[in-house]
């Protein structure tokens, strides 16, 4: 808990190079959300406008995002020196099938080394992904977050920070239903496609677990290539 009696502009800044330290240490890996607001209050015992001022840093030294209705992120610096996609690169449905034939050839080798170097925690948080994943889709919801989580958590198994800020420069935008169909939808053949994919996730992590390197190459290439067919044939609809 951090010092309720120091000035709140002091404590802000603490709480900012804490959650930052979280950010850099992967225990909020770039791309994912962070706590909500009443979360990070309850744990520190700082006020709303400590966390929102500590949001503020954390926003300004590029390493949070906000997204109205959605939550905060946790990104890297913008100064990192890595290549980025923006916003305006995949706002069509040809620039979506392309940035995912650019992941069929990363996040394919991705997964080959996830095979051969995932940690029993790695393999933990990919299967609470997955079972948040069964979950939205239960709910009726578009399992966007869970879903970009999933791929987070192969990229984190390979150890290979690389890979990481990979997935976190592209964030949950990379899951190509979070912008050309961002609306959940209970119809029977949006229920019924995201079982397709939760079944090819599973297929993925199976292989991980096992360390069946040219398995998970080869599901993760699968998952990839038929999310580009899905989009090709219209299950996901541009807007």
């Amino acid at each position: 808990m951090l010092e309720p009696r120091r000035k709140t502009r002091t404590l802000s800044a603490e709480l900012a190079d804490t959650l930052g330290q979280r950010i850099r240490n992967q225990e909020y890996p770039p791309g994912t959300k962070l706590p909500k607001e009443m979360d990070i209050m309850e744990e520190f015992g700082v006020s709303r406008t400590v966390v929102r001022e500590a949001i503020s840093h954390l926003q300004a030294a590029g390493m949070a995002e906000t997204r109205h209705g959605i939550g905060t992120f946790a990104l890297l610096p913008e100064d990192n020196g890595f290549f980025r996609v923006h916003p305006d690169q995949i706002s069509t449905l040809r620039d979506t099938i392309a940035l995912l034939e650019l992941r069929i050839g990363l996040e394919t080798e991705a997964a080959a080394l996830a095979a051969t170097r995932r940690t029993d925690e790695n393999l933990s948080k990919m299967q609470r992904a997955l079972t948040a994943f069964k979950a939205s889709i239960e709910a009726g919801e578009n399992a966007v977050q869970a879903d970009f989580q999933f791929h987070t958590e192969i990229a984190l198994a390979t150890q290979n920070n690389h890979f990481i800020q990979f997935m976190a420069l592209l964030g949950e935008r990379v899951i190509p239903r979070s912008r050309l169909n961002p609306n959940n939808d209970p119809s029977p053949a949006r229920q019924a496609y995201l079982q397709r994919v939760h079944q090819e996730h599973e297929s993925i992590f199976n292989a991980i677990l096992n360390q069946d390197v040219d398995a998970a190459r080869a599901a993760s290439r699968t998952h990839l290539s038929n999310s580009r067919e899905r989009l090709r044939m219209g299950e996901i609809k541009a807007k």
